[in-house]
């Protein structure tokens, strides 16, 4: 029997939880069985896990931001990939290591890791008018006709332009949230900037070892007690340790601050042939090239596929770019988009996406983004039933073809995410009391049900409670 020879090569850049996503669902299509496909991905770290793979705060950037204390900010049954549930009785908002734990799970029983080359950069990617040519740490050069690039979105730390800060950056009184990994003598009064989960985290357990810890975030409704206070957005740091706050709030003997502030867009691999580094230019008309702003890429169709004069836009996927979404269910969504997309280039109209893309643009003006910065900062974020509604269309798009299952976002999903606020705080009254475990004990056995019911008898426990 002849062997087919592979019609289309395929690099995966990263295996994260969306690399791998990625890996499993091509390596599943009907395409790669068949042999006319084939799909390599290249992980620079030593395993699977991407962020939940831990790693000493060294390097600049570190490997990972992951602090030791982090645990999940959504139930495990909403954050999980769609073709594989945690575990039966796995808490609830799992610990970091319980989710590589999983993640390697994944790894191991979708046979992806012999598709994997570990301890292996991307260096360069370029593309030479037919094809990708990928260089690699190890001095090999490879040629593929499409990239997914899955390098992940929290390794390049975003530094806050606040006047002062680099001088506290400069002279170790301030650190970027990337290199904290658990609360320690950093003063007595210790000042946390970012109102993200992180920020949020680290703040909550810097007041065990601090006598003042003060969190600052955009909006944030100033409050004070003894211990910790809440204060809005930082507007400067001055070096005799004060620091200025919105509402003209100043505080003074400030030791030491953890920016948690997020982190920036980076494809190191890609010259501005490929992505240019900057702004996203005015439009309509979209722009001839494609720009990483360093909060968004512009333009995409389908928030995947470049939308670009200079390569085919069939050739290259940029996986879970969106936030405030669950990523792992969304990426496994998203790489049946990509199948499809790469079997057959013409399932993209490009005229509408175009038109899509501008759409949003107005929609988002209207909605206050007025400046080119705030359009930016505001492209990626999906608010409301956004982000379910774009995992039923790019599910539904896949399924037109066969190339994915036909696949809506459960109701008790949405009903669970909605609730994962409550749900922590009940959750972690639970731990305290040493009565987490017995809550979940067995649960899971019987699929999904088992966790729909368990989250609504915590609901109707917590809400007795209070």
């Amino acid at each position: 029997m002849q062997v087919p020879q592979p019609t289309k090569r395929i690099c995966i850049i990263g295996a994260g939880p969306s690399g791998l996503a990625a890996l499993k669902v091509l390596s599943e299509s009907t395409y790669c069985r068949s042999g006319t496909w084939t799909v390599t991905a290249f992980e620079a770290r030593e395993d699977v896990g991407g962020i939940w793979l831990p790693a000493l705060p060294i390097g600049d950037p570190p490997l990972t931001p992951l602090y030791d204390s982090l645990t999940t900010n959504l139930p495990h049954p909403v954050m999980a990939f769609t073709s594989f549930p945690f575990p039966h009785s796995t808490p609830l908002f799992p610990s970091a290591n319980t989710v590589l734990a999983y993640v390697k799970s994944y790894a191991h029983h979708f046979h992806l890791l012999p598709l994997i080359r570990f301890n292996t950069t991307v260096t360069s990617a370029r593309w030479n008018g037919t094809h990708w040519i990928v260089d690699i740490s190890t001095g090999e050069t490879f040629v593929f006709d499409h990239l997914v690039v899955a390098n992940g979105h929290y390794r390049l730390p975003r530094i806050p332009k606040i006047p002062g800060v680099k001088n506290w950056l400069n002279t170790g009184r301030a650190v970027h949230s990337a290199w904290y990994r658990r609360p320690g003598n950093f003063g007595r009064k210790v000042l946390v900037v970012g109102g993200g989960p992180s920020g949020k985290d680290i703040s909550t357990e810097m007041v065990s070892h601090a006598s003042t810890v003060i969190h600052s975030a955009s909006g944030a409704v100033p409050a004070d007690d003894k211990y910790f206070k809440r204060v809005g957005k930082t507007l400067r740091f001055y070096d005799d340790g004060r620091v200025l706050f919105e509402g003209d709030v100043m505080e003074e003997n400030v030791d030491y601050c953890v920016l948690a502030t997020g982190f920036q867009l980076d494809f190191p691999f890609f010259g501005p042939d490929v992505i240019r580094t900057g702004p996203i230019p005015s439009h309509p008309p979209l722009p001839p090239d494609l720009y990483n702003s360093s909060y968004c890429v512009f333009p995409l169709a389908k928030f995947l596929f470049p939308l670009q004069n200079h390569y085919p836009t069939s050739s290259l996927a940029f996986m879970t770019l969106p936030f405030t979404i669950v990523p792992m269910p969304l990426a496994e969504a998203q790489a049946y988009g990509i199948v499809r997309v790469f079997a057959d280039p013409c399932s993209l109209n490009h005229q509408q996406e175009a038109d899509r893309v501008c759409a949003r643009s107005k929609r988002l003006a209207e909605e206050g983004a007025s400046t080119p910065s705030e359009l930016e900062k505001r492209w990626l974020v999906f608010r409301g039933t956004e982000q379910w509604d774009y995992r039923d269309e790019i599910s539904a798009f896949a399924a037109e073809s066969g190339d994915g299952p036909a696949f809506k976002v459960p109701e008790w999903i949405k009903k669970m995410y909605v609730q994962k606020h409550t749900l922590r705080d009940a959750w972690r009254e639970l731990e305290r009391r040493n009565e987490a475990l017995e809550w979940v004990d067995g649960v899971g056995k019987r699929g999904d049900e088992d966790w729909i019911d368990m989250t609504e008898r915590l609901l109707k426990y917590f809400k007795s409670k209070h």
